[in-house]
């Protein structure tokens, strides 16, 4: 019994004798999405729609196949890049006050 009890006591302060080293890296990964999601938020088209309404076209080509365009790629992307943020902020957050 004496010997799980090191081995979990060993596991344990692993974890935060590497803590600085996890939080340089996340805060590197963090640092390189926000980037992320900046630039791919300067890098959207505006929206148009109500411009189109004001001439009268209803559907055009771009309208029908709007998920191959490219302002769909990068609405995704938005997407996808805001949500692993938000995720590690929450999971440094977590971790850094448990420290």
């Amino acid at each position: 019994m004496d010997k799980l009890n090191m081995i979990m006591a060993a596991s344990v302060g692993g974890f935060w004798d590497a803590w600085p080293i996890i939080k340089i890296v996340l805060l590197a990964i963090m640092t390189l999405c926000a980037l992320f999601v900046i630039l791919v938020v300067m890098f959207q088209p505006g929206n148009s729609s109500g411009v189109s309404a004001l001439g009268g076209q209803s559907e055009t080509f771009l309208t029908k196949n709007k998920s191959k365009t490219f302002e769909h790629k990068m609405r995704v992307l938005t997407v996808i890049s805001a949500v692993i943020f938000a995720v590690l902020c929450l999971v440094f957050a977590i971790v850094a006050s448990l420290a």
